[in-house]
């Protein structure tokens, strides 16, 4: 059955919020029904049919044919078997509280990406703005499940408070990559800026290039470890890049000892 297709008439002049054309929130309804939704988020009144003209289809599978940078939570508490593509650019908060399923875009997403995410598999073409993964202000957590694949490069403070999952960044990440990381796995391809796990408690930061991890981290030699041969094996198909890296010996660091100190940076010997 065809996708769900959302198609771009013309980018909208203000910021607007696609959380309500989730898979579940568009069940059941008619094309004349959803473009009746309101989406805009100021004062100016914007409707779906403003910005998307709407095709019917399965529902599970929504496809929006044109991105904007303006376009915030889409895919926001995606259910398990329910999936988003986008063929463009998203905005802020990408995929945000999604359960599980399937988030693809295209292009660039904005800040917030995968925030709260719980279980879905988001895929992101382009680069991902500051705080990929990270809670929003006032929570404590961050994402606690899933796993996030990042071809371009990341903004600052990826993978803060990250609490479960995997997240894969193949280009260049910014300053204060897995800060503060309470548990989960975070692997960069690319050149990485600034500090490099700032209290970090238990979680593994994976780099593809050497780098000096600081003062508060140990160095635990050199390891054949086989628990990155089994993430290795998991990531084969999403980023045989990164299963590569996880393939060689590593160079254990242990830390940060400025906290509970039982994380860890790796890279290749």
């Amino acid at each position: 059955m065809k996708p769900f297709v959302f198609t771009l008439r013309q980018e909208p002049a203000h910021r607007v919020d696609l959380s309500g054309l989730a898979p579940d929130r568009i069940s059941g309804r008619s094309a004349a029904e959803i473009e009746k939704i309101e989406i805009g988020t100021t004062k100016t009144v914007i409707r779906v049919g403003d910005v998307f003209r709407v095709d019917t289809g399965d529902p599970g599978v929504v496809r929006f044919e044109g991105g904007s940078s303006r376009f915030d939570l889409v895919g926001s508490r995606l259910l398990p078997d329910h999936s988003v593509h986008v063929v463009g650019d998203v905005g802020a908060q990408l995929g945000r509280l999604a359960k599980g399923g399937r988030i693809t875009v295209t292009g660039s997403a904005g800040a917030y990406a995968a925030s709260g995410n719980a279980g879905a598999l988001i895929e992101i073409g382009g680069d991902v703005g500051s705080f990929l993964a990270a809670p929003l202000a006032g929570e404590l957590g961050g994402m606690s499940g899933g796993r996030v694949i990042v071809r371009g490069n990341a903004g600052m403070r990826a993978g803060d408070r990250l609490r479960r999952g995997v997240i894969v960044i193949e280009g260049e990440a910014g300053e204060n990559l897995g800060s503060r990381m309470i548990a989960g796995s975070v692997v960069a391809l690319g050149a990485v800026k600034g500090r490099i796990g700032y209290l970090n408690r238990r979680g593994s930061i994976v780099l593809a290039k050497a780098c000096d991890p600081g003062p508060t981290y140990i160095d635990c030699g050199s390891h054949n470890l086989t628990y990155a041969g089994l993430l290795a094996r998991s990531l084969r198909s999403d980023s045989p890049r990164a299963a590569a890296v996880l393939l060689c010996k590593l160079r254990r660091y242990g830390g940060d000892t400025a906290v509970y100190g039982k994380g860890e940076i790796l890279t290749p010997e």
